[in-house]
């Protein structure tokens, strides 16, 4: 394994296009995932195997989680999140294939990932309350805080995929410097450390995502329901 490996490299360049491992190794997962759900829901069963049993737990789990987040508005925002979930934690785990390396270790493709974030957060958010009442949670409490709202939003869409890529980077780059100096006596623990490492950070950029979509469709709620009047009654005016 060489240092030069860690970062993508280019397969083809035709013009000004150029195809690196990490678009073909993401388009690739997207297929062995299409393949594979195909294949899961091909045949169910009223008394489930055991193939059929975990993918009904996993995504059970996941559908809790997106519950517990969102309880009104979780059948619209599932298939998303469930979708993020299942391809970040198959992207993340790809790296242990030999000769294959995770796409997300890859700052174009976790900037990627956060651009798809950044979008569906305003697309839930409008569908969800209304396009009106929706940019009127921007001008709330005060049209002059407008300029902080679009800067959170943008620093925290970099964040998302700068969070991703760096800790995928140098997990890759702690498996390279470890195999360089205890040579094959340490495969085991990088291995575990790899899988730990990979489903901690796919249910972290999950998490956030299914966080900043809640935060949307909630602060949009706010802003659209009528502020509480905090007049007295005219039966009690003196």
């Amino acid at each position: 394994m060489e240092a030069n490996t860690l970062f993508a490299h280019t397969l083809l360049q035709l013009g000004p296009v150029v195809i690196r491992d990490t678009v073909v190794t993401t388009w690739l997962l997207m297929l062995l995932l299409w393949v594979a759900a195909w294949l899961a829901t091909r045949h169910m069963r009223t008394r489930p195997g055991l193939v059929q049993t975990a993918v009904e737990g996993a995504v059970t789990a996941m559908a809790e989680a997106v519950r517990q987040a969102l309880p009104q508005h979780a059948e619209m925002v599932m298939p998303f999140v469930l979708t993020l979930w299942t391809f970040l934690v198959t992207a993340n785990l790809v790296g242990l294939i030999p000769g294959l390396h995770s796409p997300t270790r890859d700052l174009s493709a976790t900037a990627a990932l956060a651009v798809l974030v950044f979008l569906s957060v305003h697309w839930f958010g409008i569908r969800a309350v209304g396009l009106k009442d929706y940019l009127r949670h921007y001008l709330s409490p005060s049209p002059i805080l407008l300029p902080f709202h679009v800067i959170s939003e943008i620093t925290r869409s970099l964040a998302l995929a700068v969070r991703l890529f760096g800790n995928m980077m140098s997990l890759e780059l702690v498996a390279l410097l470890l195999v360089w100096v205890g040579g094959l006596l340490v495969p085991i623990p990088i291995l575990m450390l790899h899988i730990v490492e990979a489903l901690v950070q796919a249910y972290i950029f999950g998490m956030l995502a299914l966080v900043y979509i809640a935060g949307a469709i909630q602060t949009g709620a706010l802003a659209k329901s009528p502020a509480p009047n905090t007049e007295p009654d005219a039966e009690q005016k003196p």
